[in-house]
């Protein structure tokens, strides 16, 4: 899948129309929406279609889609924006309905302190997230539901390339109903200007307010990215992107600078590393999200001697010392520094880790917080 960035243009008479519909609608969208524990935050841009393959599971069809009325059909599809007030109505409650549905399979995800959103995207429970959201395979992850419910799930596997994670929900814990998941869509025929509804957990999830809904439009269509003016901030990434349909399409990754200028995976990435996924790999490396813990060793060495520590680093923070020995990097024996930057390079930032090292003779434990260092050039 080779994609090439594109620019959108924005016509003034696009933008004054957009205003027009935050004006008209947002406050019934916030009013609405707080009977029913989501928020909903109007945007005057937009975004298109979704989806994640059949081989996912035979006879996953999902609880999100929402046909558009005719009226507005082909008008929303591709961008357009309702030019009357009857139209503006039908608007209203297209992306009520797909906030509602969409709320119920977008979790908070919460491993360790970090916490973040995924959108659960099968009746048996397989749960899509963004890889720095995951963190590593194997890691159990507090899965926390549109319905106040905290339930247990494990991280499968991730492709750090473009971000893209994956979890599974334990069996049993829902009483013996299939989960609401996700409409599957497709992400090869976006283009910039469709609309688009983002949901997630913005600063972490919280019970009072529940799920909060952005609309929005996609700016661009990158290699591995799509850019929207969606308005995400922290605590946001890993949560999922419908069209104005309801299909999902792409799920939160890397939150701009600026709240209207966000990152997210198209969701034809993780159709095409699904095996990998499913089977538990973790391969490649995000930008932005480089783990260091800021210590200088010797390849040459018969153990994983440390030589320098940073100041200010993650392991100076931990209490680790230059001529400590570290033999344990959190589950994985360290034999050797470059064992230990094997270790290091299969973790997240953010991520705490227990080390085990040696001092003086004398075999100790600390915990250690993984640090995000400065991108390669």
């Amino acid at each position: 899948m080779n994609w090439t960035s594109r620019s959108v243009e924005r016509p003034s008479g696009q933008r004054t129309a957009g205003l027009a519909l935050v004006l008209t609608l947002g406050i019934t969208w916030l009013s609405s929406s707080a009977a029913s524990g989501q928020t909903i935050v109007a945007n005057p841009l937009a975004t298109s279609t979704t989806a994640v393959s059949a081989r996912i599971e035979n006879d996953y069809d999902g609880d999100t889609k929402v046909t558009i009325p005719d009226p507005l059909r082909d008008e929303l599809r591709y961008g357009g924006v309702p030019d009357s007030i009857d139209e503006f109505r039908q608007l209203e409650d297209q992306v009520q309905q797909v906030a509602r549905r969409g709320a119920r399979c977008t979790v908070g995800v919460k491993i360790g302190p970090a916490q973040g959103c995924g959108v659960i995207i099968t009746q048996s429970g397989l749960v899509l997230t963004a890889a720095h959201v995951a963190m590593r395979p194997g890691k159990t992850a507090e899965i926390m539901l549109d319905d106040g419910r905290t339930v247990l799930a494990t991280t499968l596997g991730m492709n750090r390339h473009v971000d893209a994670g994956l979890l599974r929900i334990h069996g049993g814990q829902n009483n013996g109903r299939p989960w609401p998941c996700a409409s599957p869509g497709t992400s090869d025929r976006l283009r910039p200007g469709m609309w688009c509804v983002a949901t997630g957990h913005p600063g972490g999830y919280d019970t009072s307010r529940g799920t909060v809904t952005r609309v929005g439009r996609i700016l661009a269509i990158q290699s591995g990215s799509l850019l929207t003016d969606c308005a995400l901030i922290g605590g946001d990434s890993g949560g999922p992107l419908f069209d104005i349909e309801g299909r999902l399409i792409a799920i939160h990754s890397r939150i701009g600078n600026d709240v209207a200028d966000n990152l997210h995976v198209p969701v034809d990435y993780y159709k095409d590393s699904w095996d990998r996924l499913m089977a538990g790999e973790a391969w490649g490396s995000l930008p932005g999200f480089r783990p260091v813990i800021g210590v200088t060793g010797n390849n040459s060495y018969p153990d994983a001697r440390i030589l320098d520590v940073h100041d200010g680093s993650p392991a100076q923070d931990a209490g680790i010392e230059p001529g400590d020995v570290i033999t344990q990097f959190g589950e994985v024996s360290v034999s050797n520094f470059e064992s230990l930057t094997r270790a290091v390079s299969n973790t997240m930032p953010g991520e705490r880790v227990v080390v085990w090292l040696t001092r003086g003779g004398t075999q100790f434990k600390v915990l250690l917080e993984i640090g995000r260092g400065e991108d390669d050039d």
